[in-house]
C-alpha cells in the first residue's frame, strides 16, 4: 500500500474511494505534501474547466460517469524518466476534465486545513463512533434550554460530544471536557470551541471510562478541574 497509495490522488479528488480507502488516504495526505499539491491542482483544473461554459448533463450520463469512476482505480506510478508525480498527473487531469465537462460537482474537504480547526481524520473518527453498533448515548440538559449528548463506543475506544444551543462561556473562560476513569480521576479530553451547535471528538481512550464531564476553566484550560462540572455524563452502563 505504501507505493500504491500515492496513485489514489485522482480517485480521492473526484470522490471515487470507498470509506476505508478514503480514511487511509487522508491519513497519508496529512503527511504527504506532494499528494496534497496534486489533489489541489486536480481540483483547480476541474473547477476551471467547469466554469468555462459548463451545462447540466443528462442525468443518465452523469450517473454513468460516476459509476465508471467508482469501478476504476489508478495504476501505480510508472518508473520511467518522468517523476512519479508527472507520470500520474496526465491521466488524473483527464479524469478531472471529464467530470467538469459533464457538470459533475465535487465536494471539497481539505483534511489538513479546515476553517473551524477540525480535521477530516477527526470527522471520520466521530462518524465511526456515532454509527458504531455498540454506541451508547447519554444526554443532559443545560441552562437556557441547551442540551449536550456524549456518545461512546467501547469497540472504537472513543467518545463524541454533540451540543445544541449551548451558551458561550464567560469572558476569559473556556469549556473543558474530561473523561472520568474507573478510580474517579479526571483526565483532560480537550477544549470546546465557542460554538452553540457542534460535534466534537473527545481526546483520549474512552473504552474503559465511567463518565465524562464539562467544566468552566481559565483560558487555555487546566490540568485538573478547578470548578464543579456544569454537566456530567454517566457512561458506567457499558464500560
Amino acid at each position: 500500500m505504501t507505493s500504491e497509495i500515492h496513485a489514489l490522488s485522482g480517485a480521492y479528488a473526484v470522490g471515487a474511494l470507498d470509506e476505508t480507502e478514503r480514511a487511509q488516504f487522508e491519513r497519508h495526505l496529512a503527511q504527504c505534501s506532494e499528494c496534497r499539491a496534486e489533489v489541489a491542482s486536480l481540483r483547480e483544473a476541474a473547477a476551471a474547466l467547469a466554469d468555462d461554459g459548463a451545462v447540466a448533463p443528462p442525468r443518465a450520463l452523469r450517473d454513468a460517469v460516476l459509476a465508471d469512476i467508482g469501478r476504476v482505480r489508478p495504476l501505480p506510478p510508472e518508473t520511467d524518466r518522468r517523476s512519479p508525480a508527472a507520470s500520474r498527473r496526465l491521466p488524473l487531469l483527464v479524469a478531472a476534465a471529464v467530470l467538469a465537462a459533464v457538470g459533475v460537482g465535487v465536494a471539497v474537504t481539505e483534511p489538513w486545513d479546515r476553517s473551524d480547526g477540525t480535521s477530516q481524520q477527526q470527522l471520520t473518527a466521530s462518524e465511526r463512533v456515532l454509527r458504531a453498533p455498540d454506541a451508547q448515548e447519554v444526554s443532559v440538559h443545560l441552562p437556557g434550554g441547551a442540551s449536550a449528548t456524549v456518545t461512546r463506543s467501547v469497540r472504537e475506544g472513543r467518545a463524541v460530544i454533540t451540543t445544541h444551543d449551548m451558551d458561550a462561556p464567560p469572558p476569559g473562560r473556556v469549556y473543558q471536557l474530561w473523561l472520568q476513569q474507573s478510580d474517579g480521576s479526571m483526565t483532560d479530553a480537550g477544549l470546546m470551541p465557542e460554538r452553540a451547535d457542534q460535534t466534537m471528538l473527545l481526546e483520549g481512550d474512552a473504552a474503559d471510562v465511567t463518565g465524562a464531564g464539562i467544566t468552566v476553566e481559565p483560558a487555555g484550560g487546566s490540568p485538573q478541574p478547578t470548578s464543579d462540572p456544569i454537566a456530567l455524563f454517566d457512561l458506567s452502563g457499558s464500560a
